[in-house]
């Protein structure tokens, strides 16, 4: 199982993104948190910066979509040349429909869910899917505290992606650090996004060093 690193911009500054992309050259991709003021109580940003931060990285980039009208909006995303977008199940109306859709404009489909969405009712879909990200905080905004209750969360999402097989990445999202990613990568995930830990660090690369090196420890366990 390999290990990815993917810092979440969020927590970095936000008028000079393609600067603080490079102080991370080791990430395995670059997560940008779209929010809408809708879906979670917080406004970021939207497509057109997504557009400057693409023509200004080669990095793979990886959207979380916090909006509303998932279904309407995603697709842009992929067509902007995001290697992988994530909509939230709680905001798809059609989500199978959604999942070819990115596929078929060339980029990963992901299927984020709330703390407490569970996975069991989406069984059917994992097929349809490159990736699941659970949020290990409530969506909305960075620096959050890890919720521990979302770990059997992880363990049985992991479960259930083994029993499909194929290769579907497990993200968490909210509060990963040195602190945390230990248990989530022993509870199964094998993605990471970590934006205070990373950007709040006097070495963002090094931190995305650390943590790789401390969930591979973990994973191997």
């Amino acid at each position: 199982m390999g290990i990815r690193i993917t810092p979440s911009v969020l927590n970095a500054d936000l008028a000079d993104l393609n600067a603080e992309i490079a102080r991370v050259p080791d990430s395995d991709a670059i997560h940008l948190d779209v929010m809408d003021n809708r879906f979670v109580p917080n406004l970021t940003f939207g497509l057109p910066v997504v557009e400057r931060v693409r023509a200004g990285t080669e990095k793979m980039l990886d959207i979380h979509l916090m909006i509303a009208e998932a279904d309407r909006w995603a697709p842009g995303y992929a067509e902007a040349g995001a290697e992988s977008v994530t909509f939230h199940i709680e905001a798809s109306d059609a989500p199978i429909r959604l999942a070819r859709q990115l596929r078929s404009l060339g980029a990963r489909a992901s299927m984020g869910l709330r703390p407490a969405t569970p996975i069991e009712p989406y069984e059917d879909l994992l097929g349809e899917l490159d990736m699941v990200l659970l949020m290990t905080v409530e969506p909305g905004f960075g620096g959050q505290s890890f919720l521990d209750m979302v770990l059997p969360k992880i363990q049985r999402t992991r479960a259930l992606l083994d029993k499909h097989g194929g290769d579907i990445w497990l993200q968490v999202d909210g509060g990963v650090s040195p602190e945390t990613i230990e248990r989530c990568a022993e509870a199964g995930a094998d993605t990471f996004v970590a934006g205070s830990a990373v950007y709040k660090a006097d070495d963002p690369d090094a931190m995305v060093r650390t943590l790789r090196a401390l969930a591979e420890g973990a994973a191997h366990h």
